[in-house]
């Protein structure tokens, strides 16, 4: 495989991309820090240029306002106010105007705003109506300078004889006007005096500007958007504004930016001109000419490309020597390792450097070297790997029949279960359908395998299993259960598994089925048949204990052998009796024949008569029994009888496995709506293996002390089955070494009445 670019020449673009994207970078670099310089001198230049054109600007007036307002003050011309000399005052007008040639509108009212002198004109003793700034000076009393704008008749009034020509007299002139009010000895205003500065007749403003400002700043001054007067001549003539710089500064916003004029892009800041009622009557402007900074800009663009250039191509032709130099020994290394890969192992290269590419060519003829080594040890091991790969064969052949084998008795197995079993995978098709589930189900296995477990529970009739198989894809309801139920004549058990994968998803179901009514019939045959059996024998039984009850009690001539012997007899004959009535309250319990009478009981007079009833027994084994049952609890709504019943099995219980001289704890507790009561004895405690077998009917638990004592395996059962019929629950508790407790529930009144109002007619 040869190279598309060889090192060199990828060393050369790789310096030459670096010199391009350094140079870029320190162009844009560059360039951004000069913008930002040169924008922050325009505005630096902007402010103090619009600084020192408002100073300028407002300077004339003030110079007005302190030149006229002494003279206000003379008492000479509040007389010429009062007495209305027309002359002297115009006379008086005449050296004002000597003093302040620039002041074109110099005019003299009195209180009432009639004008009584003005310049190069006789006054007419009209009001000179100029609203805001007159009034404002005669409220303030003091002097006023503002910016308004005057109608050109009523400048000609004033004797400004220009506006009387024809074409002018019905426009209007911007004027800085200055009003100084002439208050008299006793504080009232008897008079004031008008000058102004008509800004219209001076487009072009003073030399001196330019002087200051130079050739790249415009000073301009606009009346409502149009300019008036500007700083530079050739550029006089008719300009407006542009209708959004208009509202920044009708809203007293000073505006900044970049504006167009006469052609030419200028970095513009504008001050309003408001007059003494706040609105806008003109502007003030100072314009700073972008060209200069441009070609500053240009300039320094020019000379960093140049360097840049200059730069590269001396870079590149240094990089060009370096890299001939460098690559030789590199090329040399590649033709090297070139022939090791066509298999010539022999194959080494020169160390005549001493930098790190005579390192290289070390560690390149250590590489040589050290793949010949291995050259040969990789032959002698892959005879080795070949003999290990057969045998490993063999042994695949022998796992692989093994496990077909087990594959062939597990599907045997499957094939012979009376059960019927079937999985699904995790999307609920059945993939397993043994013979069995083909016979409850009734249907073929061509029809089932791949179909969806509802479809198959669908087309057998089994739809009363369908909620219970969505709930097994539901995580937080999988899991195994077990439902009876009859269908088409049978009843079935049906056993529910949910398969999970190794990260803990559904993968499918087990469901197995086992068809329990032979059975159940068998049972239910057993059952009747030890029932009619027990009634039969409690009969004849019963007379056998009342006959050896009364020979016992009578027959004083018996001798103590044959009266031991008539002891045993009746001993035998009472056990008998309640093995057989054990087994007639279990099937009258089962076959729901036991009648309950429930009503409200209180738990602590049942403890009582229950622990009577076993005291004697209890006695006769130095048993102690201890009852903590308090006459606090609530009352509960049982059968008062049956809950005896169920009190006394259990410590017949503990009393017959209870070591002797030991004491048997009975209490009760409120948990809820529910009384629990619980019998503890300090007897051996029974086996997790035994425990499954309590409360199940003919069941003992195992052990050779148990063994001995005996028993029907009818108790326990008993007293599940009643406290099952007052809704509660039965369950055995072990302690941490010796003893047993076995606990049940009974609802409050109350709380279950009219459940079990309805087994108290049976």
């Amino acid at each position: 495989m040869h190279p598309r670019f060889g090192i060199k020449t990828k060393l050369l673009l790789s310096i030459l991309a670096i010199l391009l994207v350094s140079y870029t970078t320190l162009l844009v670099s560059t360039m951004n820090t000069l913008s930002a310089s040169l924008h922050t001198e325009i505005d630096r230049n902007l402010e103090a240029n619009l600084r020192f054109a408002r100073s300028q600007y407002f300077d004339r007036a003030d110079i007005v306002k302190y030149s006229l307002l002494q003279s206000t003050t003379s008492p000479s011309l509040h007389t010429e106010i009062r007495d209305k000399e027309t002359k002297q005052l115009n006379e008086r007008l005449d050296q004002w105007h000597t003093l302040l040639p620039f002041q074109e509108l110099m005019v003299v009212l009195d209180a009432d705003k009639r004008l009584l002198a003005s310049l190069n004109g006789a006054p007419d003793r009209l009001r000179f109506n100029l609203p805001g700034v007159i009034d404002q000076a005669m409220a303030s009393r003091v002097a006023v300078a503002s910016t308004e704008i005057i109608p050109g008749a009523l400048l000609c009034r004033a004797g400004v004889k220009e506006y009387c020509d024809q074409r002018k007299v019905n426009g209007e002139a911007l004027v800085v006007t200055v009003v100084i009010p002439v208050i008299g000895e006793d504080g009232a205003v008897i008079g004031t005096v008008v000058s102004g500065d008509i800004l219209n007749r001076q487009p072009n403003l003073p030399t001196q500007l330019k002087d200051v400002f130079g050739t790249d700043v415009e000073v301009t001054i606009t009346q409502r958007g149009m300019r008036i007067a500007t700083s530079r001549p050739s550029l006089a003539g008719s300009y407006h504004l542009a209708p959004r710089v208009v509202d920044y500064l009708e809203r007293g916003e000073v505006f900044r930016g970049e504006t167009e004029i006469d052609s030419t892009l200028y970095e513009t800041a504008i001050d309003p001109l408001l007059n003494s009622r706040g609105e806008f009557v003109g502007s003030l402007a100072v314009a700073v000419s972008t060209e200069r900074f441009k070609k500053i800009r240009r300039d320094n663009l020019d000379n960093i490309v140049a360097s840049a250039f200059l730069g590269i191509f001396c870079s590149f032709a240094l990089a060009f020597v370096a890299s001939r130099k460098l690559t030789k020994p590199l090329r040399q290394l590649a033709d090297g390792a070139r022939r090791i890969q066509e298999g010539d192992l022999d194959q080494r290269v020169e160390e005549t450097q001493n930098d790190e590419v005579g390192v290289l060519a070390t560690s390149f003829n250590t590489m040589a070297e050290a793949l010949k080594e291995r050259d040969g040890i990789i032959t002698r091991k892959t005879v080795d790997l070949q003999e290990l790969n057969e045998q490993l064969e063999r042994k695949v052949a022998d796992r692989t029949s093994a496990l077909s084998m087990e594959m062939g008795r597990l599907e045997a197995v499957l094939t012979s279960m009376a059960e019927g079993v079937v999985v699904t995978d995790r999307d609920n098709r059945v993939v397993l359908f043994n013979p069995a589930a083909q016979q409850m189900f009734e249907l073929v296995p061509h029809r089932v395998i791949g179909a969806s477990l509802e479809r198959v529970c669908q087309m057998a009739g089994f739809t009363v299993l369908m909620e219970r198989i969505r709930e097994l894809g539901e995580p937080e309801l999988a899991g195994g259960s077990k439902e009876e139920l009859t269908l088409k004549g049978k009843r079935l058990q049906v056993f529910f598994c949910s398969l999970t994968d190794e990260e803990g998803k559904f993968a499918g179901i087990v469901l197995s089925m086992r068809d329990v009514t032979v059975e159940q019939q068998v049972d239910r045959m057993k059952t009747e048949f030890i029932s009619t059996v027990s009634h039969e024998l409690k009969t004849p039984l019963t007379s056998m204990k009342g006959s050896l009850q009364l020979l016992l009690s009578r027959g004083k001539w018996l001798t103590d052998t044959e009266r031991q012997l008539l002891s045993v007899c009746f001993r035998n004959t009472e056990r008998l009796i309640r093995l057989i009535s054990d087994i007639l309250d279990i099937s009258g319990i089962e076959s729901g024949g036991m009648l309950f009478d429930f009503k409200p009981v209180s738990i602590g007079e049942v403890a009582v008569y229950a622990v009577e009833e076993i005291k004697s027994y209890a006695m006769g084994r130095d048993i102690t029994i201890v009852n903590s049952v308090g006459e606090h609890l609530p009352t509960v709504y049982g059968d008062r009888d049956r809950l005896i019943q169920v009190i006394t099995n259990l410590l017949s219980n503990a009393v017959k496995f209870s070591p002797e001289g030991k004491v048997i704890m009975v209490t009760a507790e409120q948990d809820g709506n529910y009384v629990v009561v619980s019998v503890a004895d300090r007897g051996k405690v029974i086996n997790w293996s035994e425990r499954e077998k309590l409360f199940k009917k003919f069941q003992q638990i195992e052990g050779a002390e148990r063994g001995k004592l005996g028993g029907t395996g009818l108790g326990l059962a008993i007293c599940k089955e009643i406290v099952d019929r007052h809704h509660g629950r039965i369950f055995y508790t072990a302690a941490k070494e010796w003893g047993n407790t076995f606990s049940f529930t009974v609802p409050i009144m109350g709380e279950t009445e009219d459940g079990q109002g309805q087994d108290s007619h049976r």
